[in-house]
């Protein structure tokens, strides 16, 4: 995994654990819904600090395809090296 990747994981967990989910439970094959728990509130919520986090747009359309946490990861790294 880049630098970069492991920054966005990193963020990731951070916000997930800040909202009481298990570190455990967060790795890159973690699937958003079933194995983190995270319903689209979340998403949004995740998504929202992503964006600021990294000074990154992501539009709603493009949640839709998020399964995993791995997707998430790549979703933002895609955005910040093109400067999205």
């Amino acid at each position: 995994m880049s630098d970069k990747n492991t920054e966005i994981y990193e963020v990731i967990k951070e916000h997930l654990v800040g909202r009481g989910i298990d570190a455990g439970q967060i790795t890159m094959e973690a699937d958003l819904a079933k194995n983190v728990g995270l319903d689209s509130l979340d998403v949004t919520e995740l998504t929202l600090a992503l964006e600021e986090h990294f000074s990154v747009e992501i539009p709603d359309e493009e949640l839709e395809g998020l399964v995993t946490v791995k997707d998430a990861v790549d979703l933002v790294a895609a955005k910040a090296a093109v400067g999205a």
